[in-house]
């Protein structure tokens, strides 16, 4: 295995974001989950024992009476807020003087950079543009990821889980916030920055980045699976191949919303323009592991080729 690959990727000043991402985001759901795991122990017992119900504390870090009864803004959070901006200054400090910025040379049209990649906070982008078009990658998918995130307020009907961490009374939501923040948004930062070689190819951890690698593989659309050649009817057949996938992406939507017995209450309590949000902005969050599929492992491009837009 090539480590000192992986150590001149992992060791280059713009991505110190993401080798930190590496370790940060993992912490903290661990974190989190550890809370939410035992305030749903605690949930647990109270419901089984009505008479421990009556007189328990219902916190995993129950109020003690030495402790003062009401927290002013200051000194205490303030103190906490001033220590925490000094410690971070610090660090951008350390950060600043330790680590060149990641500036080159001018561009230059006639020699440009192999692998040329955006930024890390870009990267998850420039991935999705291997398997859609500009206008889905650039303007739709990423539209539809600020849209949902505001509308998930508005989606979200269940009354548990406020002020406190919890699973079990939360599954549906925290199993999609993983699937789609950390399986699809942090893996397709990943994959830009230690896969993406030389060309954009594939490189697995450990492989040298051989700017000489020529690859033969040919990418091919759905309908020439098919044989289908002309326009209209490859339009068509695209058509019909997008709406089965909706339909079989709605069907499985809401198996998962329904489930369980508690998400099932839930469902209930949604009216039909919350519904038909979330199932809208489900069935496109799932659209794009589909693709990844499909190109990686059928090397199928598009799936609906139209002369004005292809998907």
């Amino acid at each position: 295995m090539d480590w000192h690959q992986i150590w001149t990727i992992a060791s280059a000043p713009d991505n110190v974001p993401i080798v930190a991402l590496l370790f940060l985001v993992p912490f903290y759901l661990w974190y989190g989950m550890r809370q939410a795991l035992a305030n749903d122990r605690l949930i647990a017992q109270l419901e089984s024992d009505p008479a421990m119900a009556k007189t328990h504390h219902r916190k995993t870090f129950p109020f003690r009476p030495e402790w003062a009864r009401e927290v002013h803004v200051w000194p205490f959070l303030l103190k906490v807020e001033f220590l925490a901006t000094i410690i971070v200054t610090i660090i951008l400090f350390i950060w600043s003087i330790t680590l060149n910025a990641p500036l080159e040379e001018p561009a230059n049209p006639s020699l440009t950079m192999n692998p040329s990649k955006a930024p890390w906070y870009f990267l998850g982008l420039q991935e999705m543009l291997v398997y859609f078009d500009p206008w889905m990658a650039g303007v739709i998918l990423p539209t539809l990821i600020v849209v949902g995130l505001m509308a998930i307020p508005y989606m979200d009907t269940n009354p548990l889980g406020n002020g406190y961490y919890t699973y079990k009374q939360r599954k549906f939501s925290i199993l999609t916030f993983l699937f789609g923040f950390v399986g699809l948004w942090v893996l397709m930062v990943i994959i830009g920055t230690f896969i993406r070689g030389p060309g954009w190819m594939w490189f697995w951890p450990g492989m040298t980045w051989d700017h000489n690698r020529v690859i033969f593989e040919t990418n091919r659309d759905l309908d020439q699976l098919f044989g289908i050649t002309n326009p209209w009817g490859r339009g068509i057949f695209g058509a019909i191949a997008v709406g089965v996938y909706f339909v079989l992406a709605s069907v499985v939507v809401h198996k998962l919303v329904t489930l369980t017995e508690f998400n099932r209450k839930i469902y209930q309590r949604m009216t039909a323009l919350q519904y038909g949000a979330l199932q809208f902005f489900m069935t496109f969050m799932l659209l794009l592991p589909v693709k990844i599929v499909l190109r990686l492992m059928f090397r199928i491009k598009y799936i609906w080729v139209t002369p004005w837009f292809n998907i």
